[in-house]
Formats: C-alpha cells, sequence, structure tokens
C-alpha cells in the first residue's frame, strides 16, 4: 500500500479548508487539481469520489470524500440553519469564539480550522455580521502560519487557472 496522502482539490472550493487542516498536520501530500465540469464527473475521478465532488484525500486506496461524511438530513429539517434562526446561530458562534481563544478551550483543534475558514470567508464576503468577537477570532485564526501557507498556495492556483492559454 502506497504510503502518499494525495489532496484532490479546485481552490475554489471548501478544499481550502482541507488544504490548511494537511497544512497544519504538517505531513507531506501531493495535490491534484480537478477542475469543475467533467473531470470532476469522469470515471477516473469517480474511481476516487462516486459523487465526483472535491474535496478527496486517497492514501493508498483509502479514500476520504465528502460521502464519508455526508449526513442524512431528513425533509422536513432541510433549509433549516441548524434549530433555531440565523441570528441564534450568530449569537451562540459569538458565545464560541469569545469564551477563550479557541472553540474548544485554551488549544487549537480541526474544530477551530473548520469554524475559522467560515468565520473568516462570511467576514470577507459578508454572509455573516462583522462582530468585534469574529473579527478577533478570525485575526487570531488566520495569522496562522499554516493558514497563510494554505491561503497562498490555494491563491497560486487560482491565478493560474485564471491565465489565458498562451497562444500558437
Amino acid at each position: 500500500m502506497s504510503d502518499e496522502l494525495v489532496f484532490y482539490t479546485n481552490p475554489m472550493s471548501r478544499g481550502r479548508i482541507v488544504r490548511w487542516m494537511l497544512e497544519e498536520v504538517g505531513r507531506p501530500y501531493r495535490t491534484e487539481l480537478v477542475p469543475f465540469g467533467p473531470a470532476m464527473k469522469s470515471p477516473e475521478y469517480r474511481a476516487i469520489n462516486p459523487m465526483g465532488k472535491v474535496p478527496a484525500i486517497r492514501h493508498g486506496e483509502a479514500a476520504v470524500t465528502n460521502k464519508s461524511l455526508a449526513v442524512e438530513v431528513p425533509e422536513a429539517r432541510r433549509g433549516m440553519v441548524g434549530y433555531g434562526s440565523f441570528a441564534d446561530v450568530m449569537n451562540a458562534l459569538e458565545v464560541a469564539v469569545s469564551k477563550s481563544d479557541y472553540v474548544a478551550g485554551d488549544r487549537f483543534t480541526a474544530a477551530d480550522v473548520y469554524v475559522g475558514a467560515h468565520v473568516g470567508w462570511g467576514l470577507e464576503f459578508g454572509s455573516i455580521e462583522k462582530r468585534p468577537a469574529f473579527e478577533r477570532y478570525w485575526k487570531r485564526i488566520g495569522a496562522r502560519p499554516a493558514a497563510a501557507r494554505a491561503k497562498e498556495m490555494d491563491d497560486a492556483l487560482m491565478a493560474n487557472q485564471k491565465q489565458p492559454a498562451p497562444a500558437s
């Protein structure tokens, strides 16, 4: 069994969160860029992720995909944000990021990668209010060296994707 860790992603996807976690862990990995569209639905990629989505991670013959982590949501609950309103969720999140430096207490954990990525994205694109607690949390979490490395890698991949093909 190969010891190589392969990360399948697109820099304009939730793969950015996975890359940040991989950078936090510090284990070597190889990135395979999967363009949106036909490449994600190809038989070769569906052999890795039957849902034809990114991100996915493969280690030897084992793969972790969004299907591996999927949770079925009952029809009556689809479209709901948790078990309350969006305001309730934002208030609960504000409490969670205000109690200590990190979501799970005094230590940085994978929960901070996940929550921090969403807080940072929400602040950048205006999907959550710019509350002082969110801004302080994101400033602290987003400044981590692994977060900066992951962002730099994905931003470079995005820039390369937007380059026009050379004229022949």
